[in-house]
C-alpha cells in the first residue's frame, strides 16, 4: 500500500469519496461509449459539489491532466449529461450536470438506447433493400436474420414510443416508480418473471 493509500485509509471522509468516484466512474465508462472512467468520475465530482467546476477547478480535485479532463467533458456534453455555462463576470467556462445524479445517466441512456434502436432498424431496412431479390440458400437465410432483427427492433421502438414516449434529458426514476401502484409493480414483476423462464426454457441447449 502506498503512503498516499495509506493516508487515505485513516482518512473516512476521504476513502468514501475516492469509493464513490471510482464506482461511478465505471459505470459511466461502461454504459456510454467514448467516455472513460475519468468521465463518470467527473461526473461524481460535479455531484458531490453540487455547484457549476471549471476544467481547472476538476482537473485539480481528480488529480489528472487539463488535457484528460476537456476530453472527457466534451463527451459528457455530447451525451447530453454534463452543460456549459459561461457565467458573468467569470472568465473561465464551468460545467454542471444536466440534473441530479443519477437521473441525468438514467435520461441519458435512455436516450442512447432509443437512438441505437433506430439506427439497427435503419441498417436493417438499408440491408434488406440491398438484398433485394436475390435468390438462393445464403440470400435465403440473410434475409431470414434481418427479418428476425427487424422484428426485434420494431418491438423494441415500439416499447420506447408507449412506455418512454418522448422523454428527454434527466429522468427522476424515484418519483416516476413512487407514482405506480403497488399492484401494478407486482403485476409487472410477475411479467418479466414469467418472461425470463420462458426465455430460459427456449434458450437452445
Amino acid at each position: 500500500m502506498t503512503a498516499a493509500a495509506r493516508k487515505e485509509a485513516k482518512d473516512p471522509v476521504a476513502h468514501a469519496r475516492r469509493t464513490l468516484l471510482e464506482g461511478v466512474g465505471r459505470e459511466v465508462a461502461a454504459s456510454f461509449p467514448g467516455i472513460t472512467r475519468l468521465g463518470g468520475q467527473i461526473v461524481a465530482a460535479l455531484y458531490l459539489a453540487g455547484e457549476p467546476r471549471s476544467m481547472d477547478q476538476l482537473s485539480a480535485e481528480l488529480g489528472r491532466a487539463k488535457s484528460n479532463v476537456f476530453g472527457n467533458l466534451r463527451a459528457l456534453e455530447a451525451a447530453q449529461i454534463v452543460e456549459r455555462r459561461r457565467e458573468p463576470g467569470i472568465r473561465h467556462d464551468t460545467f454542471a450536470l444536466r440534473g441530479a445524479y443519477p437521473d441525468v445517466i438514467v435520461g441519458a441512456y435512455i436516450s442512447r438506447l432509443r437512438q441505437v434502436v433506430g439506427d439497427k432498424r435503419a441498417l436493417v431496412e438499408r440491408s434488406l433493400e440491398l438484398l433485394g431479390d436475390a435468390t438462393g440458400p445464403e440470400a435465403d437465410v440473410l434475409r431470414e436474420r434481418l427479418d428476425e432483427l427487424g422484428r426485434k427492433y420494431a418491438l423494441f421502438g415500439e416499447v420506447f414510443d408507449k412506455l418512454l414516449p418522448g422523454l428527454e434529458g434527466p429522468i427522476d426514476l424515484e418519483r416516476l416508480v413512487r407514482k405506480i401502484p403497488r399492484d401494478v409493480i407486482k403485476s409487472l414483476a410477475g411479467l418479466v418473471q414469467s418472461a425470463v423462464s420462458l426465455g430460459k426454457r427456449l434458450r437452445p441447449r
